[in-house]
This record gives structure tokens, C-alpha cells and sequence, in this order.
């Protein structure tokens, strides 16, 4: 059975790192969902009170590292709170419209749309918009990938040692 456990446990951490490239996959919730099914197979004694202030702590770095990545990409290109809007908007709609690439190009649409069809930027300057939604995409991928690997590799320090 233990190999069973493991398996699930992983598999909740591994759809929980497909959900950074698909946003509509909540990692933060499959990452907690693999510290729950190792509590309930194994027990939760291995998980202590700084086990849970540090990974409290990471998943709201995880919020912030999603957010102020978008904010910062758009706003560094010019880019206004529609700008934002529009790239966030368009990476939840992107993938289901085109899927796969609809993550990238999603994001970049919507900031550029967001910025001609509300503000009346000129082309060259909501394209320059959408370049940073994709910067600030991608920077945040990165980010919170990071921040899931120490928090799965913390977990795994936890109930390992």
C-alpha cells in the first residue's frame, strides 16, 4: 500500500506543477492536497507548528509571486490597471480557446486588447504592454516553481528524517 500512498501523494504534487503553465489548475490546492493524503495515510505527527508556518508563508508567496509578477511586467512596460486586467483575463481564456499555445499568446492578447479598446494607446504601445505580461508570465512561472519545489521539498524533509 505504501506504494499506492506515494503515488497519489506524488501525482497531487505533479498536477500541481502542470497548474503553472495551466492557470486553471489550482497548484496551491493540489500542493495541499499531497500534504493532507500523506496526514490521512500516514499521520500528520511528522507535520509540526513551523511545518505549517513555513508553508503557510509559502503559499501566500505563491499568491503574491502570481500577482505582482503580472503587475510588475505590465506596469514596467507602460502598461495601466486594464492592461493587467486584460492579461489576466486572457491567460484563464487563452488555453481554451487555443489550447496550448493559448497560454502564451492569452496573456499577451488581453493586455494589448485591454490597453487599445479602454485606454486608446497607440499599437506600438499596447504591444509593448502585452511583451511585458508575457515577461511578467513567465517570470511568475518561474517564481512560483521555485516556491513549490522548497515547498514539496520541505515536506519531504519533514516526513523523511
Amino acid at each position: 500500500m505504501d506504494i499506492l500512498y506515494w503515488i497519489l501523494i506524488s501525482v497531487s504534487f505533479l498536477i500541481a506543477f502542470v497548474g503553472l503553465v495551466y492557470p486553471i489548475i489550482p497548484s496551491v490546492l493540489f500542493v495541499a492536497i499531497g500534504f493532507i493524503l500523506y496526514g490521512l495515510f500516514y499521520g500528520f505527527a511528522s507535520y509540526s507548528v513551523v511545518f505549517w508556518f513555513v508553508q503557510g508563508f509559502l503559499t501566500i508567496a505563491l499568491f503574491l509571486a502570481d500577482y505582482l509578477a503580472n503587475l510588475v511586467g505590465v506596469k514596467k512596460y507602460g502598461g495601466t490597471k486594464a492592461g493587467v486586467w486584460g492579461s489576466t483575463i486572457g491567460l484563464l481564456v487563452g488555453p481554451f480557446i487555443i489550447p496550448i499555445v493559448g497560454i502564451v499568446i492569452g496573456p499577451f492578447v488581453g493586455a494589448v486588447l485591454a490597453e487599445l479598446i479602454f485606454k486608446r494607446r497607440s499599437l506600438k504601445e499596447a504591444f509593448m504592454v502585452g511583451i511585458g505580461s508575457l515577461i511578467g508570465f513567465f517570470s511568475g512561472v518561474l517564481t512560483k516553481g521555485l516556491i513549490q519545489l522548497f515547498m514539496v521539498g520541505y515536506f519531504l524533509y519533514a516526513v523523511l528524517k
